[in-house]
C-alpha cells in the first residue's frame, strides 16, 4: 500500500504490517477521544515512525496514488479530528 505522510512524501508498505499500524491507529483514536494530547503526540508520532520503518521511501519524482494519507508530525489533535474515518487514520 501506498502511504502519505504530509509534507514528507509517499512510502511503499508491505499490507503485513498494518497489524501493527493498525494498533497503534486504534490507540491514537482513544487519545483523541478521550483529549489526551500527550499520548495523542506520543502515539501519532510512534505511528508515523513505523510507518518509516516498516516501509521503503518512494522517490520524490514517482507520482503514485496514495491509498492512506497521514498526517505529519506537527499535526494538531483538531486537523487530525478532520482527516479521520470511522475506523481511525487506517481503514480496517
Amino acid at each position: 500500500m501506498i502511504v502519505r505522510i504530509m509534507g514528507e512524501g509517499q512510502v511503499k508498505v508491505a499490507d503485513s504490517h498494518f497489524p501493527e499500524l493498525n494498533k497503534l491507529d486504534d490507540e491514537l483514536l482513544a487519545e483523541m477521544e478521550n483529549g489526551d494530547e500527550a499520548g495523542f503526540r506520543r502515539t501519532l508520532g510512534a505511528l508515523l515512525d513505523a510507518v518509516r520503518r516498516l516501509g521503503e521511501p518512494l522517490p520524490d519524482e514517482a507520482l503514485e496514488p496514495s491509498e492512506l494519507i497521514l498526517p505529519g508530525d506537527g499535526a494538531t489533535l483538531d486537523e487530525v479530528r478532520e482527516m479521520l474515518s470511522g475506523d481511525g487514520l487506517i481503514p480496517g
